[in-house]
């Protein structure tokens, strides 16, 4: 039996493909999953799933045949506006992959996806641990601060080869320290 929460509405949710099925499914507006025989408040029970990179999923096995759906993706296509063709990737407004209410979804491009991603809390704090670290790295912080001297000084008697090899590095890595694109806090 499935208890009845405020304010959550459920529809029947069909697999594509798979006809012989025991039970029907339903998925609410909150993003949970219930099998039934007849009424899904009645005799219905909530289906837990699997997770998938972080990510509810369903995996339904019928026929010989087996599917994995996204409960993010189906409750978007259910119970959001159906969106513009070039709109096909479902975000987390909150970033939480495993809040699956409607009102927690969006339909989003490709770009806007990244852009979204970009704002995680969990990619800034990834961002900010990968800035700070120190272990598993050729270079010092004092290493890098006495290169950027010598590459600055016009009257230096090394070239940028020496001065990588000096140092173990590659000339690449040696011109993206002095640019600016590698190593911007030391």
């Amino acid at each position: 039996m499935v208890k009845k929460l405020s304010g959550e509405t459920w529809k029947p949710f069909r697999f594509d493909g798979l006809q012989q099925m025991r039970n029907k499914y339903a998925i609410s507006s909150n993003g949970r999953i219930a099998a039934y025989k007849k009424d899904v408040y009645e005799d219905g029970r909530i289906l837990k799933g699997s997770i998938t990179s972080g990510y509810n999923t369903l995996n339904i096995h019928a026929g010989g045949l087996s599917s994995t759906y996204y409960i993010h993706r189906e409750v978007a296509r259910l119970f959001l506006p159906k969106p513009p063709a070039k709109k096909k990737i479902v975000v987390h407004i909150n970033h939480n992959r495993s809040d699956n209410r409607a009102k927690n979804l969006k339909w989003v491009t490709q770009e806007e996806a990244i852009a979204h991603q970009q704002k995680s809390p969990l990619r800034k704090a990834y961002k900010e641990v990968q800035q700070n670290r120190t272990t598993g790295l050729k270079l010092t912080i004092a290493q890098v601060r006495a290169m950027k001297n010598q590459l600055n000084n016009p009257k230096r008697k090394m070239t940028k080869k020496q001065i990588a090899d000096k140092y173990g590095v590659s000339e690449m890595t040696l011109y993206r320290i002095q640019r600016g694109e590698s190593w911007k806090k030391a």
